[in-house]
């Protein structure tokens, strides 16, 4: 029987001809659990509290959960200045071609304004225009996240956002760390807050005295974060809720157990919330699979945080590479490697993924700090109606049209029978007092017309 037990020192093993894979294989999907109460109660107050005191309650904040006593919370050019320079030559050199990579890939497709015109005189289109000020959050904690800052700045530097304001937790010295201050240089972050969790989003969203209220916030975090984002969506836009990272692997006879679990590895060596999952109908590659996770696991700096991550996930052997992609679209994954020979021709097959990685040379490290396109994905089987952040998350459409009066007058009518077939004949009655002008101004220009004849006929 297929059992979706989380073993002490391993990961789940699923079988698709066992009795129970179904009922174990949708559990596995059914990761997107709701927040505990307790979560809410708290993030709430906290949301509350910074909107109705604002930096007061910042401060109050920050020293309790960061443990450190702020005099400030913007970064000074002085000391942004200093950080940088700090930063090794060959360190400063790496995040700089993350920044060029991204920025090229998201300059390729930028949406424009656009209009058209019709016989009749009607003219329509929109007018597309960057955000005015944009929050970027830059998760602290646990690891130092450069490349997080990149992926969600860039973005909206190359359309340029006129104000890009980044904030991050502050260790319990008080400060940021260097790396996260250079990559906030080269992405086009334009301030920088030291204030992090619900507190920072609520600032965010409703100003304080210090930081300045944006237009949306993306970027992602832990529950508190994320649970903040949804409470002030509406007061702002918000880019997702994002989860915990995660990542499904195909792979065929052609793939090296090694390598593929050490894409499954580097994703769950995050956090202990992440998701790493192998699919293949090849048993023997799973099985092999398992066991280079264990040998590689006693090897990893993370390794109590990825053993707990893997206990998320599992490995599941399907009836043939049709099912093993079927799966993974029923589970709509943040990261999809495609581990076969024929990579590129498998990809139709994909319907649900935030962003897939072909073939045995592209490991998922690669989209994470470099490739080009983003890494701030959808999670939680939201990529079934969810994009990966770009361009798009940092720019707003506004519609526009004219009509001329025989445009008015083609079209009129229809407008009212369509106002009158839902009740609404104040809608109908705005387009006909202005029927009612065009036709007396036709009527007046024909009787002109007549008069100018029959004065001619009589001279």
């Amino acid at each position: 029987m297929a059992k979706a037990t989380k073993e002490a020192k391993g990961i789940a093993f699923l079988q698709a001809d066992e009795a129970g894979f179904e009922r174990a294989f949708k559990r596995l999907c059914a990761r997107r659990a709701a927040q505990e109460e307790s979560v809410e109660k708290i993030v709430r107050k906290i949301v509350e509290d910074v909107r109705e005191n604002g930096d007061s309650e910042l401060f109050s904040l920050t020293k309790k959960f960061d443990g450190c006593d702020l005099e400030k919370f913007e970064v000074t050019k002085k000391e942004w200045d200093a950080a940088c320079d700090r930063v090794p030559p060959p360190d400063r050199a790496a995040l700089g071609k993350s920044a060029m990579r991204v920025r090229e890939f998201h300059r390729k497709r930028i949406p424009s304004s656009w209009e058209m015109r019709e016989e009749g005189g009607a003219l329509m289109g929109h007018k597309v225009r960057a955000l005015e000020r944009v929050g970027i959050y830059v998760p602290g904690g646990k690891a130092s996240y450069p490349s997080t800052v990149i992926m969600n700045a860039v973005p909206a530097s190359v359309v340029e956002v006129p104000e890009i304001i980044m904030v991050t937790p502050p260790g319990k010295n008080g400060e940021i760390r260097d790396e996260v201050l250079m990559a906030a240089r080269v992405a086009g972050v334009h301030r920088v807050f030291r204030v992090g969790g619900a507190q920072a989003i609520a600032a965010l969203a409703y100003g304080t005295q210090s930081v300045p209220r944006v237009d949306k916030i993306v970027g992602p975090g832990n529950a508190y974060v994320q649970h903040a984002k949804k409470l002030v969506f509406g007061e702002v836009a918000i880019d997702s809720e994002a989860g915990a990272t995660e990542v499904v692997v195909i792979a065929d006879k052609s793939a090296t157990p090694a390598w593929v679990a050490a894409d499954l590895l580097s994703q769950a060596e995050h956090e202990e919330g992440a998701s790493a999952i192998l699919i293949t109908p090849v048993k023997a590659v799973a099985q092999r699979v398992k066991e280079q996770l264990e040998k590689q696991l006693k090897e990893l700096a993370r390794e109590k945080i990825a053993r707990a991550a893997l206990a998320n996930g599992a490995i599941v052997v399907a009836r043939d590479i049709e099912h093993a992609f079927e799966l993974a679209n029923r589970y709509a994954p943040e990261h999809l490697v495609i581990a076969t020979d024929d990579a590129e021709a498998q990809l139709k097959k994909v319907k649900n993924a935030g962003t897939v990685f072909l073939g045995h040379y592209t490991p998922v490290a690669v989209g994470d700090y470099l490739a080009g396109p983003n890494h701030v994905l959808p999670t939680g089987g939201t990529a079934r109606f969810f994009s990966p952040l770009g361009v798009d998350d940092f720019l707003k459409r506004t519609a526009f049209v004219r009509f001329e009066p025989p445009k008015l007058r083609e079209l009129g009518a229809d407008v009212i029978r369509l106002a009158n077939l839902e009740g609404f004949g104040g809608h109908g009655a705005s387009i006909e007092l202005r029927l009612a002008k065009i036709r007396k101004a036709r009527r007046e220009r024909e009787a002109a017309r007549e008069a100018e004849m029959d004065a001619e006929m009589d001279w």
